[in-house]
């Protein structure tokens, strides 16, 4: 059994993945932590992680890039390892996170689904194609309209996956509304749209001489990101320090 703390349990993800390990025997969440600190479970909940007295096997974190810090210091204090799902982290974040991996287990995944993954994977083979024959390339992501960071952490790894295939040559373009000129080569337009209560849907364009060739991944429900989640919680259990993505957990 793997005893798991729910970090930013009180958000829409927590409160997904608590229902989705009561259908699960091989995990359990032993504790939540959130800042409201509200409890409506089973379980006790925290305001933070300085006041969790719990032990536990792993930490999954669905709170937000505020709260990473002080996540990093509570697992690399206590050797437990994380499973690191907040998006929207800053340079200077990213490396406390990798200079944590080398203490302590951290899976880091922009996106937790089966589906996005798999994705990210055919980009780096197929991109290279379309580069090759003159296509554009250019990504759009939706969201709700409650999402805080632009673009999503999912369209910056869309992106990654195609540029680590030519070798960092492609810049990324975010907004075109300054300038007067063509489109550059070498970009990759990435595009925020953010209304209703869209899940996540994200498009990777190839747009070549007359035609066009589009690859998409629509979320239509939270649980698809829980589910991952939960399965790179039962994969990170124990693990040596290192950095891990769900690549690992799918491998």
């Amino acid at each position: 059994m793997t005893k798991m703390i729910m970090h930013g349990c009180n958000g829409r993800m927590g409160h997904v993945i608590v229902d989705l390990v009561k259908e699960d025997a091989d995990i359990q969440v032993v504790a939540g932590v959130d800042a409201f600190g509200e409890n409506t479970y089973d379980f006790p909940v925290f305001k933070s992680l300085s006041e969790c007295n719990v032990e536990a096997d792993v930490i999954v974190d669905f709170s937000n890039a505020s709260a990473v810090e002080g996540l990093l210091d509570y697992a690399v204090a206590g050797n437990v390892p994380v499973v690191l799902c907040s998006t929207g982290l800053s340079e200077e974040q990213l490396s406390k996170v990798k200079e944590a991996s080398s203490k302590v287990a951290v899976l880091r995944s922009a996106n937790m689904s089966v589906g996005v993954n798999a994705l990210l994977k055919v980009l780096k083979e197929v991109a290279p194609l379309f580069a090759e024959a003159g296509f554009d390339i250019e990504i759009v992501e939706k969201h709700h309209n409650q999402k805080l960071d632009a673009p999503s952490g999912t369209a910056i790894a869309l992106a990654d996956a195609i540029n680590d295939a030519f070798d960092e040559k492609y810049e990324y373009t975010y907004d075109r509304s300054q300038r007067r000129e063509k489109r550059r080569p070498k970009e990759i337009g990435i595009s925020a749209v953010r209304g209703g209560t869209i899940v996540g849907d994200h498009d990777v364009i190839f747009a070549g001489l007359d035609e066009v060739v589009t690859l998409s991944h629509r979320a239509y429900s939270r649980a698809i990101f829980g589910k991952g989640a939960i399965q790179a919680a039962k994969f990170l259990a124990g693990k040596n320090p290192g950095m891990y993505d769900m690549a690992d957990v799918l491998a």
